[in-house]
């Protein structure tokens, strides 16, 4: 934006006077408001255990390693009960979560001002309490064990799975969709002929995202009761079993490594 200088040339500024006080003036607030939480949690933190922490880490280390190596041939249950978690908890999210996703989309709600708010609330509520949380209330409600590690990955996926979906589905070229209806095909031949097919890269994309993602969520699901391996971690870690819990660290990270790598093998083959 040009303004005059004194000798009344013309410069040129990236913002007006006025654009550049208000950006200071927010850069001002926000170190406001930095320094006033940064004075709250100062206030809550005990900084000798801060300061004392390389110590803790180091003993903590030094008791963990080597790994327990011979406490592997107790993991293979648990490591199986967590991918049967992931797995069956995104297979059951997913088929929840494609009605909800047809529902919530713009162009294939049956009722944009009854039912697409009732999706939608759908999506919100589920994604927005975390499957450890979700684990915790279905253990109060059904017991602990993998039932109810599945049933909270599930029901935590339903939101992440739907929302992607929706969206793609209101992405789609309505070109196709208007070519088939132009035949005399009914509601659910163009669903079938004209939207499935375009979303259905989306939809293998988003299932084998979620997947990977469940992967890690199902991991600590057994810190709180909810079977899988990380049953056994919590388990190693009450009695200090600290070579035990390095092991364990290890199975964990070459499980989602592993996963890592299936999920982009076949997100590549997708694409």
């Amino acid at each position: 934006m040009p303004v005059l200088d004194k000798n009344g040339a013309q410069v040129w500024r990236r913002r007006t006077s006025r654009e550049s006080l208000v950006r200071w003036f927010g850069w001002l607030i926000g170190v406001a408001v930095f320094l006033v939480c940064w004075q709250r949690i100062s206030e809550a933190t005990t900084w000798f255990f801060v300061w004392d922490a390389p110590r803790i880490a180091g003993d903590i280390w030094t008791r963990a390693t080597p790994p327990r190596w011979e406490y592997i041939t107790q993991l293979g249950r648990p490591i199986w009960d967590t991918l049967n978690i992931a797995t069956l908890g995104t297979l059951i999210a997913l088929c929840l979560a494609v009605p909800v996703a047809f529902l919530a989309a713009r162009n294939t709600t049956p009722s944009a001002l009854f039912i697409r708010p009732i999706a939608l609330l759908i999506i919100v509520s589920t994604r927005s309490i975390n499957s450890l949380i979700w684990a915790l209330l279905l253990i109060a409600i059904i017991g602990p064990g993998v039932f109810a590690g599945v049933v909270a990955i599930a029901i935590r996926s339903i939101g992440f799975c739907a929302k992607l979906l929706y969206e793609a589905i209101e992405e789609i070229d309505h070109t196709q969709v208007e070519a088939i209806s132009a035949t005399g095909a009914s509601r659910w031949q163009v669903m079938a002929y004209g939207i499935v097919p375009q979303i259905l890269p989306a939809f293998a994309g988003i299932a084998v995202f979620r997947w990977d993602i469940n992967i890690r969520e199902s991991t600590v699901l057994g810190l709180v009761g909810a079977g899988g391996i990380g049953l056994q971690l919590s388990s190693s870690l009450n009695v200090l079993a600290w070579p035990q819990v390095s092991l364990i660290l290890v199975v964990i990270l070459v499980a989602v490594v592993i996963s890592e790598w299936v999920s982009a093998k076949v997100r590549g083959a997708i694409i």
